[in-house]
């Protein structure tokens, strides 16, 4: 029986990557974007910080004097977002899986507070615009640059699976690429929303948006008797 592969769209930690080799899966990792970080002024923070990503959290402690930062507040999107902020000394008040439940919760209990959110230029639209409907007192720092890095993957090359990991991650692909009969694996919603509007219908999302949980659940639709 022949193994089953799979392509990683991002280059995959040690860990990670030797989940898929413990499950006899063959995998190819390619990085479809960079990260670029931007140099910004820390003089314009406001009472509470947001953060969407861990690419956010890496700039910021990139700066000159981002420790005087660790007293804030933090609200953030996703657990290993929270890890990280934590592993660098904040206290993160509030994290949920998803930038809409954030700016809901924001909106309806701290929507007295001030905000910076710091953020990517691919950015959504939904944490900003929920802000400023619910009239929450907030500015933005753009403090990294997501850039797409099209790769055409060889004709000779034949996967049973995609991993997706951003909708920047699905437009950077599908530059030189398509997707055939390849089940597209979605570390979440917004990512799987990409695909959908390419009319590609055949996704799995991840239970909870994280790299490790999107692995358990390639191994397990494969492995599933």
């Amino acid at each position: 029986m022949s193994q089953t592969s799979i392509l990683s769209t991002k280059t995959l930690s040690d860990e990670q990557r030797q989940a898929f080799l413990d499950a006899n899966f063959d995998l190819l990792e390619q990085d479809f974007i960079e990260i670029q970080n931007n140099r910004f002024d820390l003089k314009t923070i406001n009472t509470n910080l947001i953060f969407s990503s861990q690419n956010a959290v890496l700039s910021l402690v990139e700066q000159n004097g981002w420790e005087v930062l660790k007293t804030k507040p933090v609200f953030c999107v996703g657990i290993k977002t929270k890890e990280l902020l934590e592993s660098h000394g904040f206290t993160v008040d509030v994290y949920l899986d998803y930038a809409s439940e954030l700016a809901e919760i924001i909106t309806l209990i701290y929507n007295k507070e001030s905000y910076t959110f710091l953020s990517g230029n691919l950015r959504k639209e939904t944490l900003p615009e929920a802000l400023k409907s619910g009239g929450i007192t907030f500015n933005e720092i753009e403090v990294y640059q997501t850039k797409l890095a099209p790769f055409k993957i060889s004709d000779q090359e034949k996967f049973d699976g995609i991993l997706f990991f951003s909708p920047s991650g699905v437009e950077s692909y599908l530059t030189n690429n398509k997707i055939k009969n390849e089940v597209c694996f979605c570390i979440g919603t917004t990512t799987a929303s990409a695909l959908e509007t390419k009319k590609i219908k055949n996704i799995v999302i991840a239970e909870t948006p994280t790299i490790e949980e999107l692995i358990v659940e390639v191994i397990e639709y494969y492995k599933a008797p």
